[in-house]
């Protein structure tokens, strides 16, 4: 046994060229800051995206903050304003890359936490610690310790940089005072690219061991603008031989898309985080992430994949909240991928891990499309159909917000599905009769008078549904794409039986039409993606989610027929959920050799050094892919553990462990946080 384990440990220990430790499978460690891909600190409001150089963040990116990309062009994320960057001098000289030593960096997935430490000298050992605090949701807060070997002269320099595409900051510091505290508050207030919005950040030094009565042991804090774009404080302070001194630096940042008044707001939370006690402010944040963490995947017997597993549901907790009402871009709040736009990524992929482990986030992605339902009819009306049509690319607005160029946001209609079946699946899950009469019935009977308006009625009595685009994205305007039909079915299916929960009379078209919608073969009974599919390489999956998740192909035969013919169609520069709906078919068909493969091939060729973040493929290089990470885990969830989103809830039926794996256990599953072991 002991010889196992310490083979498995240094298997773990080298991957490209990176040092990984592990306390627990929370942790992950590296030494090598040459071939880098950060990984993120954030709350589901704010994005802090670190860098390998020391002291500085490589960006910041607020979530459902948009102005237009150019005067020509669609809506984009906002790049926020970087508050994260720092000067550091030590006896007058400059900290940097090159003049330390003992470089390394730990995300600590439990807390949320991203530590940066290194040595100077011999004379001095600094550790920083990042966090996006997950209980003051618009603020970050950087928690800094120096260890002196040797009586050092320490000069620091705290920055507000905005991005140049910003227009007119406004660069002030403002000791503001009541009775008893002084709080010295640095702030940029400036307007987005095109006047959008107005976005405000604020930020301060921060001493918790000061209090009303010992602020004179505050440093005096220097203000200097050194020019519009970039505003700094300063302090310089003597720290003895063998002392430890520590501070912090916290910055809040608002805009109009959330506050009326974001310069004040951005200033309330700083003065918030200023006067909390670092234990409680902190420890709320830690709590917070701990109940996120009963909802969990624990791998034994793999120490890779299980730290794999959780950077994925690392991200996909980071990036959501279940008090926002908002939604997750395929980046989420890494990169302005996308243009920060919400896709059917969210609720085919990255919502069912989230809704089997998590209600509360799961309502609020699902609730982001309830809030925007208006523009979605509209949207319907004027493309001359009925009911609801969702665009392929929304941003806060609701609107349709693909570039006109990609045809996918004119023809890719089988989002209006997805976010109904996304819909009936929270019900399932939650049994909420008050969401389901407010939010979650108003959707799903929009969205099947839509597929009925949608569908064309064809003299044998059928029903096609023509010229769009479906999953698999190579193939454009063509007919009765397979997962478009599919989906279609399942939604109008779906509507009928909401209906029923509520004691109103269903449409009869909704059911009529879904029980007539065509799925085309080929003559060996292979489902054919499309009607004129002649076997060309394909980008994606599409198929073969008539199998999972939609369950209207179901037969063996069928599915492994599916299986076969499509998984060598695959294009290499595909993106990586495709793999992972191979693993869960094969899972539930109970091959644990090919599910275990095609999970691994769903993400591995897609890591990054040093920390493993996802790019969207083998090819690329933007992650983090929060839609890969929503693939594997459903590779987990609903292949190897066996769960199902059922009219029952959620039950397990035939869960499968790879031979890899000693076991399997999830926890925090549904309303009754329910624990499921594989073994």
């Amino acid at each position: 046994m002991l010889t196992r384990t310490f083979f498995s440990y240094l298997l773990f220990l080298s991957i490209t060229g990176s040092v990984f430790s592990q306390q627990k499978g929370w942790q992950i460690t590296t030494t090598d800051s040459q071939n880098y891909t950060g990984v993120v600190a954030a709350n589901g409001r704010i994005g802090i995206l670190p860098s390998s150089k020391i002291f500085e963040i490589d960006k910041i990116i607020l979530n459902n903050v948009y102005d237009k990309a150019s005067p020509l062009g669609v809506s984009q994320i906002l790049l926020g304003m970087n508050f994260g960057n720092f000067d550091f001098f030590i006896n007058g000289e400059q900290l940097n890359n090159a003049n330390i030593s003992d470089w390394k960096q730990t995300l600590q997935m439990k807390e949320a936490r991203f530590t940066t430490s290194f040595t100077y000298k011999n004379i001095a050992e600094i550790t920083y610690s990042i966090y996006a605090l997950r209980n003051v949701p618009y603020a970050g807060y950087i928690d800094f310790e120096i260890k002196a070997s040797e009586d050092i002269d320490l000069k620091v320099i705290g920055k507000i940089q905005t991005p140049q595409e910003y227009k007119s900051p406004l660069n002030t510091f403002r000791i503001l005072k009541d009775a008893e505290t002084t709080m010295p508050i640095l702030q940029t207030v400036a307007k987005s690219r095109l006047d959008r919005h107005t976005v405000a950040t604020s930020g301060t030094f921060i001493w918790h061991t000061i209090n009303s009565t010992r602020e004179n042991q505050r440093p005096k804090l220097t203000h200097t603008k050194v020019s519009e774009y970039d505003n700094q404080l300063s302090f310089e302070k003597k720290v003895p031989k063998g002392e430890n001194y520590s501070f912090a630096w916290t910055a809040s940042q608002c805009t109009t898309q959330d506050f009326n008044d974001p310069q004040n707001e951005s200033e309330r939370f700083v003065i918030f985080n200023l006067l909390t006690p670092k234990d409680d402010l902190l420890g709320q944040h830690k709590q917070l992430w701990e109940s996120l963490w009963q909802g969990d995947i624990i791998i034994e017997g793999d120490l890779q994949s299980q730290l794999d597993i959780r950077l994925a549901l690392y991200h996909l907790y980071a990036f959501s909240r279940g008090d926002s009402d908002l939604s997750i871009a395929p980046m989420g709040l890494s990169s302005q991928g996308y243009n920060g736009h919400i896709f059917w990524d969210t609720e085919l992929w990255m919502y069912p891990p989230l809704l089997v482990l998590n209600q509360d986030i799961g309502r609020s992605l699902v609730n982001y499309r309830s809030d925007r339902l208006e523009a979605a009819k509209k949207k319907a009306l004027n493309f001359g159909y009925k009911g609801a049509m969702f665009p392929w690319e929304s941003d806060d607005t609701g609107e349709e917000a693909t570039p006109p160029w990609a045809l996918t946001g004119t023809f890719e209609h089988h989002i209006t599905a997805d976010v109904g079946i996304a819909f009936w699946n929270y019900y399932r899950v939650t049994k909420d009769k008050n969401w389901l009469k407010k939010r979650g019935y108003p959707i799903l009977k929009e969205v099947a008078d839509y597929w009925v308006s949608r569908s064309t009625l064809n003299k044998d009595g059928s029903y096609s549904i023509k010229n769009v685009v479906g999953a698999n994205e190579f193939a454009s305007n063509i007919d009765d794409n397979a997962f478009t039909n599919g989906s279609a079915i399942t939604c109008l299916q779906y509507a009928t039986m909401a209906a029923e929960e509520l004691g109103m009379n269903a449409d009869v078209n909704w059911n009529h039409v879904s029980s007539k919608i065509k799925i085309h073969k080929f003559d060996d009974g292979t489902t054919k993606e499309h009607s004129t599919y002649d076997g060309d390489i394909i980008k994606q999956a599409d198929v073969n989610l008539l199998s999972y998740p939609l369950n209207i192909i179901n037969d063996k035969e069928t599915v492994l027929k599916d299986l076969k013919y499509y998984e060598p169609k695959l294009a290499k520069e595909g993106p990586a959920m495709a793999q992972s709906v191979f693993a869960v078919i094969y899972a539930r068909l109970g091959d644990a050799e090919n599910a275990f493969r095609l999970f691994k091939r769903s993400y591995e060729p897609n890591k990054r050094p040093p920390f493993g973040a996802l790019a969207e493929a083998a090819t690329s290089n933007n992650p983090y892919f929060a839609t890969g990470a929503g693939g594997m885990l459903q590779t987990v969830i609903f292949g190897f553990a066996g769960l199902h989103i059922t009219e029952d809830g959620i039950i397990q039926k035939n869960p499968i462990l790879p031979k890899q794996w000693k076991k399997l256990i999830i926890t925090g599953v549904g309303l009754e946080k329910k624990t499921y072991k594989v073994e």
